[in-house]
């Protein structure tokens, strides 16, 4: 991996760690634990603090961190003498990170990786921060003043410490409950347009994206103020939209030779990334771009969609079928060097004039636009005026272009590639499932569902007994109690799975998984769904699942597979929970959309009164208004399938009473609360239906 060992010929407890991350760190000289038992009850035992890092194997900021201080001896030393050094992968535990970022959130800090945060023996924190230089710059204190400091303020004033413990406790309580005491209300359209209307005040009208530097894709953001424009929110939402789409796709953000979205850009442009690429942002922005190809087709959409599934094939599916979880920025030690080119390198792999189009196309020049006269490939002068420069036509300059391109890659391909996450998280499994299920079926490419359900099958072959998903799975081995995230995002991609394959069994799966997420985390006093499993020991306060971050809340998949299925199972049980957390989470919504992204999403379709169609008739014969469904912008419509002559799944007896062929022809059924609509035989007829259904 990205951080090279200290002293390779020691290690310490985190070389016994299936973390790529944890792994990372194995020959440290600090005397680090994982997080557990044995580190907790030393604590105690020794009256000592716990040093608490959380970081993540992608993570840029970890690795110079791991360099500059955990590789350094004498750092290695004051961490060992004063402190119980704890390594914890935030993709193994979010739960724990989610708690101790509200402490430098508590602090005024933005929060990030690597989080570095200091505990009292019983886990209540007292300082915090994330990056810690060695020494005092960027208006930080050095790491080994930091440590001196605080080992002296646990031994000579203890109370003092304790005093302050109590208070991030009592304010990382509050942090956890945030909004929760809000009066319920009934979410509106009106409240939907609204929050995709105050979303748009902040979308940059230059270059797209929300604010300035650094700007991250928010693909959830951006999908509501979408769902805002559906609902008469009016052009600029949509126009918003695809600004940002289309310069995130031309940008440095997206890579330009082997598809697939880098973490977020440093800069308001997209021109230049952090290089890690993490599973959950491209599983978000390939259901993104596809739902994009629904509102209006372009091939930009097709060209990006086609190239993260090819990048998701090619660097992040294990052999079983499941989805690693990331991609490191860094190679050689060098962050993006893998991803960058100057134009000798170019000139050294192309002919003369190929090698000309490509300098003048992604705007590779000797001074560059990274590091040490390096470029990072962006769209700076377009096909159609590369065409008119040169006298020849767009087709020939695009063939030449790509040509180049695939040369590029494969030369490219002989570089040093960036260590792997081979993790396979079941939640971000969950949201790759999803985005390959839709894409699958709006660009009708049946093989991608496959790879979906090859997916589907071997998460819940190795990490689902029926009653227990774990989170993570690797070396053969299923770790770790499933979080809210991973039943949420899980059942949210296996229904989406259903609708692009048909096979009962992802919907039977996604229904017992929402029925045990229920019993593990919902919290009826509260009204609202815990982060981790009731009654977990090892957390200084119970954690909400509330806010969407760079990943949804479980709460927020949880609520739109609950939709979902009660949409496609006609059983309103389903509906019981999502409406009573929606109508929580609604002034929060409303005052915040931005934090709630996802949620919003899952509300949206809630207030369709659990739409779907049902086909009914063979396979060839529905197939023309199954592509009405897939192609129609109508995200809160599920799709379900009735075959003639087989039996009926117990799981759908009551969507499927009923639903015949008429006439011979093949027919679908629009339904809405549970209420249908004449059945239709024509796709034109159905589509516009589809259009039409924009409110409650």
């Amino acid at each position: 991996m990205a951080t090279p060992p200290a002293s390779p010929d020691t290690s310490n407890r985190l070389a016994r760690e299936p973390s790529p991350y944890l792994r990372q760190h194995a020959h440290n000289p600090v005397d680090w634990f994982p997080w557990g038992e044995e580190a907790l009850a030393r604590a105690k035992a020794e009256n000592k603090p716990i040093l608490l890092s959380v970081g993540y194997s992608a993570c840029h900021w970890c690795h110079v961190m791991a360099h500059e201080s955990f590789e350094s001896p004498e750092t290695a030393r004051l961490m060992n003498e004063g402190f119980i050094n704890i390594k914890v992968d935030r993709e193994e535990r979010p739960d724990l990170d989610q708690i101790y970022q509200g402490v430098v959130q508590l602090m005024g800090q933005g929060g990030g990786w690597p989080l570095t945060v200091f505990l009292t023996p019983d886990l209540k924190p007292f300082y915090g921060g994330t990056y810690f230089p060695p020494q005092d710059r960027y208006g930080r204190p050095g790491f080994p003043r930091l440590l001196g400091a605080l080992r002296d303020a646990w031994e000579n004033k203890q109370d003092e410490v304790q005093r302050q413990a109590a208070q991030f406790e009592e304010g990382l309580g509050e942090l956890a409950t945030y909004g929760l005491d809000a009066a319920p209300s009934a979410l509106t359209a009106a409240d939907v347009v609204a929050m995709g209307q105050g979303m748009a005040k902040q979308v940059d009208p230059a270059h797209g994206g929300f604010g300035g530097a650094p700007k991250f894709p928010n693909p959830m953001n951006f999908a509501l103020m979408l769902r805002a424009w559906r609902r008469g929110g009016g052009a600029p939402l949509k126009d918003a939209v695809f600004l940002t789409l289309e310069r995130m796709a031309l940008g440095g953000i997206y890579d330009q030779l082997g598809g697939g979205f880098h973490r977020y850009s440093v800069d308001a442009r997209w021109r230049v990334p952090h290089f890690e690429k993490m599973l959950y942002d491209n599983a978000q922005l390939l259901h993104l771009y596809a739902q994009a190809q629904q509102v209006e087709p372009r091939p930009l959409w097709r060209k990006v969609v086609e190239e993260t599934v090819a990048y998701v094939r090619r660097e992040m599916t294990d052999a079983g079928g499941g989805f690693y979880a990331a991609q490191d920025a860094d190679s050689e030690g060098e962050e993006g060097k893998f991803f960058v080119w100057r134009p000798e390198e170019v000139r050294a792999a192309l002919p003369e004039a190929q090698a000309e189009l490509v300098l003048r196309h992604f705007g590779i020049k000797p001074e560059g636009n990274f590091e040490h006269g390096a470029t990072v490939l962006e769209v700076v002068v377009p096909v159609a005026e590369l065409a008119r420069e040169r006298g020849l036509s767009e087709d020939a300059v695009a063939r030449a272009l790509a040509a180049a391109r695939q040369t590029l890659f494969e030369a490219r391909e002989r570089r040093v590639k960036p260590g792997r996450d081979d993790k396979l998280l079941s939640g971000w499994n969950g949201l790759m499932i999803r985005g390959l299920a839709l894409a699958a079926r709006v660009f009708e490419r049946p093989e991608w569902a496959t790879w979906a359900a090859e997916a589907a099958d071997f998460v819940l072959a190795k990490a689902w007994d029926g009653t227990r998903l774990a989170r993570s799975y690797q070396e053969g081995q299923a770790r770790i109690d499933g979080f809210l995230e991973d039943y949420g995002d899980l059942a949210s991609g296996l229904t989406a799975l259903y609708q692009a394959t048909f096979d009962v069994k992802y919907l039977e799966a996604a229904d017992a998984l929402v029925r045990r997420a229920v019993a593990l985390f919902w919290d009826a006093e509260k009204a609202a769904y815990l982060t981790a499993p009731r009654g977990q020991k090892d957390l200084v306060v119970a954690t909400y699942g509330l806010f969407d971050n760079a990943s949804p809340s479980g709460a927020s998949t949880l609520t739109e597979a609950q939709v979902e299925l009660a949409a496609l199972t006609g059983d309103k049980q389903h509906l019981e929970l999502p409406e009573r957390y929606v109508a929580r989470m609604r002034e929060g919504l409303v005052r915040n959309a931005m934090g709630y992204g996802y949620l919003g999403l899952a509300a949206d379709a809630l207030l369709e009164g659990a739409a779907a169609v049902t086909v009914a008739g063979a396979s060839d014969d529905v197939a023309p208004l199954c592509a009405a469904v897939d192609h129609a912008f109508a995200p809160t419509v599920a799709l379900s399938w009735k075959a003639p002559g087989q039996p009926v799944p117990a799981l759908l007896q009551a969507t499927f009473e009923g639903r015949e062929p008429v006439k011979g022809r093949a027919a679908a059924y629009l339904c809405r609360g549970f209420v249908c609509e004449l059945p239709v035989t024509e796709p034109d007829v159905l589509a516009q239906r589809l259009a039409a259904l924009t409110g409650p």
